[in-house]
């Protein structure tokens, strides 16, 4: 069983950044593909950005593009979210996604993700 631990979530200002991390337990976390979701309440959990097992490979939404950066660590077994020029809308629980094993491949579906982290909040003040 794969199990994901994020952090770095905070309260910051507009224009600030922040990295978040997600760690994972389990000697595989190098052959699956990794993504960053966010949620706010009252809507559904939305796609930000995924690499693929290689990290050679990214996607993003189109919200995000050009201020948020994913990238992974295979030998640290962590997958991190770098983002910048943060904006209110931003604002939302900040979840690590992980796909089955063997999955090497960038999904943006939810549904395309077998595990999943507690979540941490990411506050942006005006």
């Amino acid at each position: 069983q794969v199990q994901l631990v994020e952090s770095g979530g905070g309260l910051v200002q507009a224009g600030d950044s922040l990295r978040l991390s997600c760690a994972a337990s389990g000697r595989t976390f190098s052959t699956s593909a990794m993504g960053w979701f966010r949620q706010t309440p009252g809507k559904e959990r939305e796609f930000i950005a995924a690499v693929a097992s290689s990290g050679y490979s990214t996607s993003y939404t189109d919200a995000v593009k050009g201020r948020f950066t994913i990238s992974r660590d295979n030998a640290k077994s962590t997958v991190y979210l770098e983002m910048n020029s943060l904006k209110p809308e931003d604002t939302a629980v900040y979840y690590c996604a992980g796909r089955r094993i063997g999955e090497r491949m960038i999904t943006q579906q939810a549904t395309g993700y077998d595990y999943w982290g507690q979540g941490t909040q990411v506050t942006v003040s005006s």
